[in-house]
């Protein structure tokens, strides 16, 4: 469990560290990166026996 914490939070990390997107078409990208993130952990929550 502390493992998959782990590999969730560390995206994050580095995602702090770089900087922000400039132009439109890098924001456009990271959107589409963070809803496809988004949908992933949906449906892990979605098989969560925890609900």
């Amino acid at each position: 469990m502390l493992l998959r914490l782990a590999c969730l939070t560390m995206p994050n990390a580095f995602a702090a560290l770089r900087p922000l997107p400039s132009s439109g078409r890098d924001k456009d990208v990271e959107v589409l990166a963070l809803r496809h993130q988004l949908a992933v952990l949906e449906r892990q929550l979605q098989g969560c026996p925890c609900r």
